[in-house]
């Protein structure tokens, strides 16, 4: 019979991978090289995590906790301060991601559990949590914040994107 994973040693590789995977991404992502990067093995990656698909899981699961530790419960935001605080750099990594996996989800809804509407979900209860929008306006919203999301992180012009979601703003009313 074997011995279950140690749980203290599983959730520090936890950490690490999600770190990794925050700097390196998923496109590509190969247990040889991760677990070099992790000081350990592909096999103790597979003995901790049952497969490759569970470590991602498990990772994607971590990083959305940490994002959402960062935010905290953070009420009194509203939609100009949502913007200041996601559009900061030292959040780039988590968007780089989340755009990466939103895509991934759409190519590949099955190696997704519920395809990208999950990801779509969390915006919305993010914001649902923190303004009296209608759903059509909460829509809205997101899908403009998270469009000029996408083109802050594509082009090289943040003052752009910034003067771009002030003017929506300002035509939101808000």
């Amino acid at each position: 019979m074997a011995r279950p994973p140690d749980p203290d040693r599983r959730g520090a590789t936890l950490a690490k991978a999600s770190d990794y995977v925050l700097e390196h991404g998923l496109a590509g992502l190969s247990l040889r090289p991760l677990a070099a990067a992790l000081g350990t093995s592909p096999r103790m990656l597979l003995y901790d995590f049952e497969s490759k698909e569970q470590l991602v899981d498990e990772v994607l699961a971590e990083i959305r906790r940490r994002l959402a530790a960062m935010l905290g419960d953070r009420r009194e935001l509203d939609l100009r301060a949502i913007w200041e605080w996601i559009s900061a750099p030292e959040r780039e990594p988590f968007l780089k991601l989340f755009f990466e996996v939103y895509v991934d989800a759409l190519a590949r809804p099955q190696a997704h559990a519920g395809g990208a509407a999950p990801l779509v979900r969390d915006w919305l209860d993010f914001l649902d949590s923190r303004s009296a929008a209608d759903p059509a306006t909460a829509t809205l919203m997101v899908a403009v914040v998270r469009g000029l999301l996408l083109d802050r992180l594509s082009a090289d012009d943040p003052e752009r994107t910034d003067r771009a979601f002030k003017r929506f703003v300002e035509l939101l009313g808000r």
